[in-house]
């Protein structure tokens, strides 16, 4: 061993005052079976980024952009495959936070587990928002009562147990698959059997009109960031890890089976969409989906993606709030947010942990009545660059994990990710790409500021926290 190596072992081990692994998961009840934590893997691949984002990803990369969610899910994969390394090795709720606390010490556990939180706070928020303009729809209400109601519905049914949020967002997955499946295979009936009212499917719309990259290599580049953030939530079966029934078995499976999510679910409903019409029929603002079931000639295809895409709004909220909540109590009990959060229920759920952070989430009713449209932008640039930050930490902890495995300091997990180290730097660099792509857009940019301005609070904070500790000691 070298010194180096010495000396980051030495820089990485846990703080005293963090508790040990049961003392971090005591309390917590094994409510999520796992038929559920499939379905919230499922989920957490599946959301607006799609349903709705989608319009403008085609508009600006063109059959590019199936190649942008194929690369993009390669990164994904493997940061997965990372991340199932670790939870087999610890499965743990919170288990960005504690992997970082235990590999790179306090201060990375600190901002990981506090970026986290932020990101589901700000998706959420955004989430709320959307939902109220889904029920626009139908009734003619104020965005910002839905949005109030919305979040109430998901707040109450994750205060009342772990197993109700996971029955309610195994129904919102269900939802979100069948209408993807529907589309895929009603798409196939229209190119093989001709049903339907589509002008001129065929699988040749993919490269006859302008190529598979219309708009320039550039413009398929710049796709990425876009692309990259409609896998948010791909993560959150590790938070689940400390609530799961069988938690290394279950969420292997889970993990195993991301590929096939991708390649059905992005890749095959994209190829479908693009092969039916031509990618210049879809446009920013208008749901893929619902040009795609109107050209076919569904009844009602506006109303229905639009029910689809309000569930996929619930989801995202009841995610984030159950997420947000165990990230809380995580950092309590390392001393790193009030130790009042850290209190459990006696249905074993973190109530002020997630109180707290629904109440945070309130600001976003609150700016939806003030200005949805610009100050929306900066909320969720924090979920942009913060889950960035997320997934390179998992990357990192686990190049360290396997380091400590070689030197004989831990046991090796039976469950690696196929190519590491390798694979690693490579999802590290394609991180690392998105970060200078943000650059080159303005929406880009906002992120970064943000991120930058999230970063000078995080690093405050804890140095607060620092002298505080000092003090109190």
């Amino acid at each position: 061993m070298t010194a180096s190596d010495r000396q980051l072992q030495a820089d990485a081990e846990p703080t005293e005052s963090a508790p040990d692994n049961a003392a971090a998961e005591e309390g917590y009840a094994r409510g999520l079976n796992p038929r559920t934590i499939q379905m919230i893997a499922i989920g957490g691949a599946i959301g607006t980024g799609l349903f709705y984002g989608a319009g403008g990803a085609i508009e600006k990369a063109g059959p590019a952009l199936i190649l942008a969610y194929l690369v993009a899910g390669l990164a994904i994969f493997v940061i997965m495959r990372a991340l199932g390394e670790l939870l087999t090795y610890r499965p743990v709720s919170g288990s960005f936070a504690e992997y970082a606390h235990e590999f790179l010490g306090r201060f990375a556990g600190f901002v990981t587990g506090w970026s986290y939180w932020a990101v589901w706070v700000a998706t959420c928020m955004a989430e709320i928002t959307v939902a109220g303009k889904y029920v626009q729809y139908w009734f003619d209400i104020q965005g910002w009562i839905t949005a109030l109601v919305v979040l109430a519905a998901m707040f109450a049914a994750n205060l009342i147990s772990v197993r109700l949020f996971g029955e309610g967002e195994f129904w919102f997955s269900t939802i979100k698959v069948t209408a993807i499946i529907g589309m895929i295979l009603l798409g196939i009936g229209v190119l093989t059997i001709g049903f339907g009212h589509a002008a001129n499917p065929t699988v040749t719309n993919l490269w006859a009109d302008g190529g598979v990259f219309p708009n320039g290599f550039g413009q398929s580049l710049l796709v990425l960031q876009i692309v990259l953030f409609a896998y948010v939530g791909v993560e959150l079966v590790g938070v689940t890890a400390g609530e799961a029934r069988e938690p290394r078995k279950t969420l292997r499976k889970a993990i195993n089976t991301l590929p096939f999510r991708i390649g059905l679910f992005y890749v095959g409903a994209l190829v479908v969409i693009m092969s039916v019409s031509s990618w210049r029929t879809f446009h920013e603002g208008k749901s893929p989906f619902v040009e795609v079931f109107q050209q076919i000639g569904i009844p009602g295809a506006a109303g229905l993606i639009n029910f689809v895409l309000l569930t996929a709004a619930l989801s995202s909220c009841n995610s984030g709030i159950y997420s947000t909540g165990r990230m809380l109590r995580t950092l309590s009990l390392h001393g790193e947010a009030p130790a009042v959060l850290s209190k459990l229920s006696s249905r074993a759920v973190p109530y002020l942990g997630i109180s707290l952070s629904a109440a945070v989430m309130v600001i976003g009713v609150v700016v939806n009545v003030i200005s949805p449209d610009k100050a929306f932008a900066y909320i969720t640039a924090v979920s942009t660059i913060g889950i960035i930050f997320v997934w390179g930490m998992i990357l990192v902890c686990h190049m360290i994990y396997r380091r400590r495995v070689k030197q004989g300091l831990l046991p090796a997990s039976d469950y690696r990710l196929p190519g590491a180290p390798v694979t690693t730097w490579l999802a590290l660099g394609f991180l690392g790409l998105v970060v200078v792509l943000l650059f080159l857009t303005e929406s880009g940019r906002t992120a970064l500021v943000v991120g930058a301005v999230w970063g000078v609070l995080v690093c405050s904070g804890y140095l607060a926290l620092t002298k505080l500790g000092k003090r109190t000691a």
